[in-house]
């Protein structure tokens, strides 16, 4: 009896996982501001709430046990003040990852993140020495990550980041409040600039023959080649 109920459990979720996505003209997707054509989100998701302040883009598709919140708690009236998360076309958001917004983040198309990314715009302070830290009310700071940027696994995006476009941020890497310009490598912790691209010399430090880009990024880190700080 064991064995066909487990055989049933089974089935029932491998059909979830194939089926129970939110899709397009869902009613699950019209919760949310926008939600484009071939649009999706993996079953399950983790924690989604906040969806009329969420917008995304056409054809991007969410990893399952996904994260994605706009405010505090769920039900929470934010007003008309706009959105607090858009993702737009073509994105890949990875398996597990967190888009946790107070304020706003932004990413734009084509964005691919590896599994268990965390982004946000809200932190923690701890001015006051007398009140538990989890008790002082945070700081928030949006959040803008450009076109085609890649974000590896297990990478933390805080408050006040400016990606530009095209960049890369190493797995693992923590990136800090900051600009960072156009094809910018952002990796380490915390994150520092060790390759970026100009138009006349090209990469600088520049791209060995035959490595990898992750190579690259972790090579370019090891040997301490990090360039000119973001501006915080």
């Amino acid at each position: 009896m064991s064995r066909l109920v487990s055989w049933i459990l089974r089935g029932l979720w491998s059909w979830a996982r194939r089926h129970a996505d939110i899709r397009a003209d869902s009613r699950a997707a019209r919760r949310f501001a926008a939600y484009g054509t071939g649009t999706s989100i993996a079953f399950p998701p983790a924690t989604v709430f906040g969806e009329p302040w969420i917008a995304l883009g056409a054809h991007t598709l969410v990893g399952a046990d996904i994260t994605l919140t706009a405010g505090m708690v769920p039900g929470q009236e934010l007003g008309t003040g706009g959105l607090l998360i858009r993702i737009g076309d073509g994105c890949t958001i990875g398996r597990g990852s967190h888009v946790v917004a107070h304020c706003s983040i932004e990413l734009g198309d084509d964005v691919f993140t590896g599994p268990y990314v965390y982004i946000t715009d809200q932190n923690h302070v701890y001015t006051d020495v007398d009140v538990p830290v989890g008790r002082q009310w945070p700081a928030d700071d949006p959040v803008r990550i450009g076109d085609g940027t890649w974000i590896g696994a297990n990478a933390v995006v805080l408050p006040g980041v400016r990606l530009g476009r095209n960049c890369v941020v190493a797995a693992g890497s923590v990136v800090r409040p900051g600009d960072y310009p156009d094809h910018s490598v952002v990796a380490g912790i915390p994150g520092k600039i060790v390759r970026r691209y100009h138009p006349e010399a090209g990469w600088v430090p520049p791209l060995r023959s035959g490595a990898s880009e992750g190579d690259e990024s972790a090579s370019a880190h090891v040997n301490g080649g990090s360039m000119a700080p973001p501006e915080v």
